[in-house]
């Protein structure tokens, strides 16, 4: 296996880091990693074959088919802390780079439409959880009637700049904290709402962000999840540190479901009219 140096840098490249992170669940072979990527097969091709010189990935000849899988010098759990911690790297590396300039820089899928929705289930006087708030431009709007609201986010900067913010306007009822969406440092059963806008689809586990979001909600609290509708925009990996090219309802449903959540609801509630016509996908269900 190579050093952990040179295998990040081999996954730095987004099309072989999710080759890896897909041969990580399960062998596969060009043409199933062809149909799950949309790409073509010289393209996966090339990308295996660097993986499988560096000693990332091994191949294995069943009949016509040849299989493709991590290598089992690498042990599963080393191998995915690896993938896991250069995601985290990346994504809190470009955060940091948009401290300050987030509110006027372009975001796929927000919109003040989708937006509207998330106000809509407020109730007045609520403990409020923005999980994954980047500067908190939606937590400071909901602190003007929250009973106390908590930013979460996992780029150092954003918090800080969010912190002057929050001081700078007045809300003594907002508190930004440093933490991962998927372990959000906020106690158990304290919450009345969770909400996750654009921030899932930055998720390493989107379904860990979920049951956490259940975990610290009180009985009857509710989660209210914005992302993007599933697309096909790969240079979004590139431009706006995604992780995941959006959910199908299906998928949030069943994540939902997943985490013992009651009274789901999943629809889409934008469409954005230009290229490439990013959908805004809401979902909410009650502990």
């Amino acid at each position: 296996m190579a050093s952990t140096i040179n295998f990040l840098k081999l996954l730095a490249d987004p099309t072989r880091l999710r080759l890896v992170l897909l041969l990580e669940e399960d062998e596969l072979s060009v043409a199933e990693l062809q149909k799950i990527l949309g790409m073509g097969q010289s393209r996966i091709s090339s990308h295996l074959a660097q993986l499988k010189r560096a000693g990332v990935v091994e191949d294995r000849r069943s009949g016509k088919n040849v299989y493709y899988g991590l290598t089992a010098k690498e042990e599963p759990d080393a191998a995915r802390a690896k993938v896991s911690e250069l995601i985290r790297v990346l994504a809190r590396e470009y955060f940091d780079e948009l401290a300050g300039k987030f509110g006027r820089s372009y975001v796929p899928g927000r919109s003040w439409q989708a937006l509207a929705h998330t106000l809509i289930s407020l109730l007045p006087a609520l403990t409020v959880a923005d999980l994954g708030a980047g500067e908190g431009t939606l937590s400071q709007l909901l602190a003007k009637t929250a009973r106390k609201v908590i930013a979460v986010d996992n780029s150092p900067k954003m918090v800080e700049f969010g912190a002057q913010l929050a001081k700078r306007h007045g809300f003594g009822n907002l508190e930004y904290r440093l933490g991962d969406i998927e372990d959000p440092p906020i106690a158990k059963g304290t919450v009345d709402l969770a909400i996750l806008s654009q921030a899932l689809h930055h998720a390493i586990y989107p379904e860990r962000a979920i049951a956490s979001a259940h975990r610290i909600l009180r009985k009857g609290g509710r989660i209210v999840i914005l992302d993007l509708l599933s697309h096909r925009f790969e240079r979004a990996r590139e431009l706006y540190a995604d992780h995941w090219l959006g959910f199908s309802e299906v998928q949030l449903h069943q994540f939902l479901e997943t985490a013992d959540f009651k009274n789901i609801e999943v629809t889409v509630v934008s469409r954005e009219k230009q290229s490439p016509h990013f959908q805004t996908v809401f979902a909410t269900g009650v502990k």
